[in-house]
């Protein structure tokens, strides 16, 4: 059964959905894009799949969502709201993971360390904007200082896996998926599939952290 909670924080109210395990090792918390909320397939995906290994996923809303706003602040006010909803995140008592998928996952890149996380999911990680490759983010995702997980679509224009540069992280790829992980219709994987070599990674990269 999920359970939401309503988080006040200095940037405003946020949400926390929670999604548990019966018997949890750890909580994983994800935070959504700057174009979309929890309900993005990535996220959901993780939620439905994850809570069978002893993962408790917590699906984050970061204030300007839970206010019904359509643009998304700027990245010090979504980091403050983030920090701010952080101590409801570890009240369970158990290792937290940071992530999110694209600005959600620059938010966990950047907080993480000194939120004392335990690691770092980055999922569609935005390394540039599209066509402006020279304007590379990726200094956020090489700085973690924590253990770090990268699932990235074969041919999102933020950032196609073969740009990112080497570091000490680890990258998954699914094959042809767009910046929302969507595939095309000639895309010899199909979206079960996708989803199944989402949280199958992710899953065994958890595990791997003990």
């Amino acid at each position: 059964m999920t359970k939401t909670e309503t988080v006040p924080t200095d940037a405003g109210e946020a949400r926390i959905t929670w999604h548990p395990a019966d018997r949890p090792r750890r909580v994983l918390a994800l935070g959504h894009g700057a174009g979309g909320g929890i309900e993005a397939r990535d996220l959901a995906a993780l939620a439905a799949a994850l809570p069978a290994r002893g993962t408790t996923v917590a699906l984050v809303e970061q204030p300007w969502r839970v206010a019904g706003k359509k643009v998304a602040p700027a990245p010090g006010t979504l980091d403050t709201g983030w920090r701010g909803l952080w101590p409801a995140l570890a009240a369970p008592g158990l290792p937290v993971v940071a992530g999110g998928r694209s600005a959600g996952a620059r938010v966990a890149c950047r907080t993480a360390a000194a939120l004392g996380a335990t690691a770092v999911l980055a999922l569609s990680f935005p390394l540039h904007p599209p066509g402006r490759p020279e304007r590379s983010r990726a200094e956020e995702l090489l700085s973690t200082g924590l253990p770090t997980l990268v699932v990235q679509g074969g041919n999102d224009p933020f950032g196609r896996p073969g740009e990112f540069p080497a570091g000490p992280y680890r990258l998954v790829e699914v094959p042809d998926a767009d910046h929302g992980l969507a595939l095309p219709k000639r895309a010899p994987l199909g979206p079960e599939e996708a989803r199944a070599l989402l949280s199958g990674a992710v899953g065994d990269w958890l595990d791997g952290l003990g």
